[in-house]
């Protein structure tokens, strides 16, 4: 962290609750620093600051980021009403407080980032950000050129939603033609709503990379953490995504 950090984000990084979240206790009056009620919620804070939370003297955690190949039949969630199986069944305690950029449903599998790093999140997910996730797709029927197309066009999921993705088909072996599939978007069940709109039901659907970062190597059920180039690599990739919107 740098010497002077916005509340909200201190208090974020600790995984007690979203930035959101954290304005929304700043703003019902249980945030306290140095021992005196916040009444600015765009205050900064350092390190040395005494931040309590309801209470509670809360500490920064280390920002960490893994990678996870999420098998299917998990959900993206801590816990769920109607007692799914969720990720964080597969993985240990020691990285239970970090999230997902972004979610595959219950039965899609591979890459998810995670990380306690909200800017971070904020920057691979947001939807103004262009940040490319490639998907190894299969579905029923064999895919036409038109079909491609049609893709790339973009095609009406929902009344008024209009969603976007660029294919190439990689294999047709009957009944089932495989595809990869890349998104700059992030709606629910996307690739799954564009499909069935066409009218090639997904079979099989697995993220292979997001941003720079790849599943390759990464057993189902299996998570890794990312190595300190390689987070310097994801943020150079991001920054140069960013750089080539503002010259488009």
């Amino acid at each position: 962290m740098s010497n002077q950090t916005r509340l909200n984000k201190f208090i974020a990084s600790t995984g007690i609750a979203s930035r959101r979240g954290a304005d929304e206790l700043i703003e019902a009056g249980k945030v306290k620093v140095n021992g005196k009620p916040v009444e600015e919620p765009g205050m900064s804070v350092s390190e040395k600051d005494v931040v309590e939370v309801d209470g509670q003297k809360i500490k920064v955690r280390a920002e960490k980021y893994i990678i996870f190949n999420k098998p299917a039949g998990y959900i993206t969630t801590k816990s769920d009403p109607q007692n799914r199986k969720t990720i964080y069944d597969l993985l240990p305690p020691e990285v239970h407080h970090l999230k997902s950029a972004g979610r595959l449903d219950k039965d899609s599998s591979g890459l998810l980032i995670m990380t306690n790093d909200g800017d971070l999140i904020q920057k691979l997910t947001h939807p103004k950000g262009q940040v490319p996730k490639v998907y190894r797709v299969t579905v029923e029927g064999r895919i036409t050129t038109q079909d491609i197309f049609a893709l790339k066009k973009g095609i009406e999921i929902e009344k008024g939603k209009i969603a976007y993705a660029d294919a190439v088909i990689l294999n047709y072996e009957k009944p089932v033609t495989t595809l990869q599939i890349t998104l700059y978007q992030g709606y629910n069940r996307q690739i799954r709503k564009m499909m069935d709109k066409v009218n090639h039901p997904v079979i099989t659907l697995k993220r292979i990379a997001h941003a720079n970062i790849v599943v390759q190597g990464l057993a189902k059920g299996e998570y890794r953490y990312l190595a300190k180039n390689e987070v310097n690599d994801l943020f150079n990739f991001l920054k140069k995504v960013e750089k080539q919107l503002k010259n488009s």
